[in-house]
């Protein structure tokens, strides 16, 4: 059966991840949080995934392309290990059979890729080279950039504050790490928080603490 869950990209969902359930998938030990989702098993979806240490997945094709970022222990398949915060681009087409031998989640994008966006992207951790943001406080660490997305990591020291700012074709965050305040309700975003606007106009970010997101722009 198909399900839709925020389907409609033209309307600002916020969800706090870790109040979802884990939903089962069809291969035993892999569950899943359910962020966005149109059609059935094969979909456009977002989602917070957990692999129980030993499960698998069978091989399959990426038709639409595959995104995906590690957030904990070690995501496995035919190019080698993944830790954790891993960043990995698999374009239209490609294939694998992916797995974890002691466990892993993974936030992951499913067939939202254009067809002619070809690249494969692995970034690991030790490849991040962060770099002083504009505004005080914040550092950033680029993961991807084309002519129609942006993706990166940015983190906040305690206190610092990313104004309102002016993002065509929207934007799109999951806190990694730390608590981040914005206007929306809830008003305090922890981490597995997702947001989604399709908005020029973003509004401002706030920690209080320090925290680590996850953001993506331009793709909406």
């Amino acid at each position: 059966m198909d399900t839709q869950l925020h389907a409609d990209r033209t309307r600002t969902v916020l969800v706090r991840g870790p109040q979802l359930p884990w939903v089962p998938s069809p291969e035993p030990g892999v569950e899943r949080r359910l962020l966005e989702r149109l059609g059935g098993e094969i979909a456009l979806a977002t989602s917070i995934v957990r692999y129980r240490p030993g499960s698998s997945f069978p091989r399959h094709v990426h038709d639409g392309g595959e995104e995906y970022l590690v957030l904990e222990g070690t995501f496995s398949d035919e190019t080698g290990d993944h830790p954790r915060g891993t960043y990995v681009r698999n374009p239209p087409g490609s294939s694998h059979t992916p797995f974890s031998r002691d466990g892993c989640v993974i936030f992951v994008k499913l067939r939202q890729m254009l067809a002619d966006e070809r690249e494969s992207v692995c970034v690991t951790p030790a490849d991040r080279a962060w770099r002083a943001h504009q505004h005080a406080g914040i550092e950033r660490a680029l993961l991807y950039s084309s002519a129609r997305s942006r993706v990166e990591l940015l983190r906040f020291s305690p206190g610092a504050r990313l104004p309102e700012r002016r993002v065509p074709g929207g934007e799109e965050i999951l806190i990694l790490q730390g608590e981040v305040e914005t206007p929306d309700e809830p008003a305090v975003l922890d981490a597995s928080s997702w947001r989604r606007s399709a908005a020029a106009e973003q509004p401002p970010l706030t920690s209080r603490g320090g925290a680590m997101l996850w953001v993506k722009q331009g793709h909406l």
